[in-house]
């Protein structure tokens, strides 16, 4: 079954144009021009993913961004005008997975929505009967069902969340660098970004946490290098 995908822009021009390459590559695409639609949308298909723009007529991309994150997990990627770094960053924080700036190849676009489904398959779909369960100070990981729970309490992480929490535990006492994190994290589709990045999605787990920059009891930052969990 081909995965479906919610473009939410109020420009039929792009919406059109990110509709046409997608739908060559076989997925099934819904089109949405207002914040309104987009919500019928996602309460009504099971959508595989959301590509959402921030400006909208009637209610900022981030809101339905957050909307999402409160009852989905599926990816999001977010369009963000040129030099609208706050934006992407707010965006990383609300829960989005990635982002990418207009103007935009549609080839990158489509090599991103196939790196993040690809992720968030291999962390959603069960290889094998048997679950690989990660186990680390009171943090257990179920990379089969998506699960994680710290001192027996879930959170409730984002596929780009999860990759990266996951990374870091399977390398307990390794230092990755973000550059590391970024292959890991996008697979093969690798392209350059801002570490402000990875960073945010390393702030955003550490709040969920309840971990702190100061004096981090999983997440350590390691100036010049990267991140690791002690073991």
């Amino acid at each position: 079954m081909s995965d479906k995908i919610l473009i939410v822009d109020d420009e039929p021009e792009i919406a059109n144009l990110i509709s046409l390459y997608l739908e060559n590559e076989g997925f099934v695409v819904f089109k949405s021009y207002t914040a309104m639609d987009a919500l019928k949308y996602i309460d009504q298909e099971n959508l595989d993913m959301t590509i959402l723009d921030i400006m909208l007529p009637d209610m900022n991309g981030l809101e339905i961004c957050k909307r999402i994150r409160e009852k989905y997990h599926y990816p999001i990627i977010m369009l963000t005008a040129k030099g609208e770094e706050t934006d992407k960053i707010t965006g990383l924080t609300f829960g989005a997975d990635d982002y990418i700036t207009k103007p935009f190849l549609p080839l990158e676009l489509v090599a991103r929505v196939k790196a993040q489904l690809r992720r968030y398959k291999r962390y959603n779909i069960a290889a094998e009967p048997e679950e690989d369960i990660i186990v680390h100070a009171g943090l257990v990981i179920n990379v089969n069902t998506h699960e994680c729970t710290l001192n027996e309490k879930p959170l409730s992480l984002t596929p780009t969340e999860f990759s990266i929490l996951q990374v870091l535990c399977k390398r307990i006492g390794t230092v990755v660098s973000s550059e590391e994190l970024f292959h890991q994290v996008w697979g093969d589709e690798y392209f350059s970004k801002s570490n402000n990045t990875i960073t945010v999605h390393i702030r955003h787990l550490r709040e969920k946490m309840g971990d702190s920059f100061e004096d981090p009891q999983y997440i350590k930052t390691v100036w010049g290098c990267g991140y690791k969990i002690e073991k």
